[in-house]
């Protein structure tokens, strides 16, 4: 980056959202995009060691083969681990390590272990999303005390983000296809590595992305979610639906969830903030999916600044259909031996909650990647300060598909021993299906009872 631009983003990291309403990107700074900038506001620029590469367009479409059931294989299958991070070596890397990543290592000392490998920068995004994270950079605003958007367009909304509250915002309005189809599964193991499966049927489009989309209209969603339980069987039929706002002041969340059981649906106002989370045995709140989701009104958003960190990148051995379920959850953490993390530079935000709110969570540190606004890492610690779970995110770009994602999510608590995974798909009949069809009508609460029907 230009010093000019360098020393503004400095400057800004120090800022906290103070008003109403944020003035866009200056135009000297919307210029930089697609120059000094990516498209999407990461330093386009390697760093000074060699250690993390220029960004050159990241994976083409055709970057390794795709099955017909829609896996992607893995472009970088020859690479070999260039070094291995271990409790017993981890304090030489320790500042590039988040603390979360620390209090693993020292958790689990005989087992953990960051497999590093070569960094690649494997995000790429189509025409549309960089056209319109343009758009976003001149036009887009925070309203409504942060907690809103006015003028925001498909995706990315502030690449050029001036406080942590616009970072957090770039990571919920992240481009993840405009819409997908995917069955994933999610475990809870015990300290002594057994688990159950739970399975869902999930669907997400954004407006944009339905068959009858009119231009115009449903302008504060963000996104429509559905999830439909199919394992176990006790549970089986039971389906959530959300309509995600943008401006969650003015029209908060609105979420149903269809009881197979009751075969009623009803108004489900827990599903938001640290509501517990679907079928997830107590490990998780509803605001863990994803990394981190829904209003951010709750807590105050200090944006640290950049730092250089090793994250889960480019997960494609621990996303492959040759591995089994078995193969990938162990006791206390996933098998690190299929993990990869690389070094890349990382936003940096430190969450707390308000002195009139509750929550939880009552800090959250977060670590978001600049080439896709995903977040890799969250840190999350209880109301004494302790830290509590750690979020890892194992990233994997879908390239024919031009869409980043994960390959699984992971929420460790490292107070109780137990962890969290969600999100793999390793053992389904297909992968992401990203040409998925859907029409409104798919996502109102009427439709919920015919979706829950065992």
């Amino acid at each position: 980056m230009k010093p000019t631009f360098r020393q503004s983003v400095l400057m800004a990291s120090m800022m906290a959202i103070s008003t109403a309403t944020m003035a866009a990107a200056t135009p000297e700074q919307v210029a930089a995009l697609g120059n000094t900038l990516t498209p999407v506001g990461a330093e386009k620029a390697g760093n000074a060691a060699g250690t993390i590469p220029e960004w050159t367009g990241g994976l083409p479409t055709d970057a390794a083969q795709v099955s017909e059931n829609g896996f992607v294989s893995n472009p970088f299958a020859e690479d070999k681990p260039l070094f291995v991070i271990t409790a017993q070596n981890y304090q030489q890397y320790a500042d590039n390590l988040a603390p979360g990543q620390i209090a693993m290592f020292e958790r689990y000392p005989e087992t953990f272990k960051m497999p590093v490998y070569e960094s690649r920068r494997s995000v790429s995004m189509p025409d549309a999303v960089y056209s319109a994270t343009r758009d976003n950079a001149a036009n887009t605003k925070l309203v409504a005390d942060g907690y809103g958007l006015e003028n925001y367009k498909l995706a990315n909304a502030f690449p050029i983000p001036a406080n942590g509250l616009e970072v957090v915002w770039n990571h919920i309005t992240r481009y993840r296809g405009e819409a997908f189809q995917r069955v994933v599964v999610q475990a809870t193991p015990q300290v002594n590595g057994s688990y159950t499966i739970v399975r869902f049927n999930e669907d997400y489009v954004i407006p944009q992305g339905l068959a009858d989309f009119t231009p115009g209209t449903m302008d504060n969603i963000l996104y429509y979610f559905k999830q439909q339980v199919t394992d176990p069987s006790r549970l089986a039929g039971n389906v959530l639906l959300v309509h995600e706002t943008i401006n969650q002041v003015e029209t908060p969340r609105m979420a149903w969830i269809y009881n197979a059981g009751q075969r009623r649906v009803r108004r489900a106002p827990q599903v938001s903030y640290d509501g517990p989370g679907t079928a997830a045995d107590g490990m998780r709140t509803s605001d863990n999916l994803d990394m981190y989701n829904g209003a951010p009104d709750r807590y105050n958003w200090e944006l640290k600044g950049k730092k250089e960190m090793y994250i889960a990148y480019n997960s494609y051995k621990l996303g492959s259909p040759e591995q089994q379920y078995s193969d990938i959850i162990q006791a206390g953490h996933l098998n690190s031996d299929l993990t990869r993390y690389e070094l890349h530079r990382v936003w940096e935000v430190e969450a707390t909650v308000k002195p009139d709110q509750r929550h939880i969570y009552a800090k959250r540190h977060m670590f978001v990647d600049e080439d896709s606004w995903q977040a890799a890492h969250i840190d999350h610690y209880d109301g004494r300060d302790t830290m509590w779970r750690i979020a890892e995110a194992h990233s994997l770009h879908r390239y024919k598909d031009q869409v980043p994602g994960y390959a699984a999510e992971t929420l460790y608590d490292v107070l109780a021993g137990r962890y969290l995974v969600m999100g793999l798909s390793n053992e389904e009949e297909s992968g992401y299906n990203y040409q998925h069809q859907a029409s409104a009508s798919d996502f109102t609460p009427a439709a919920l009872r015919q979706a829950g029907v065992r």
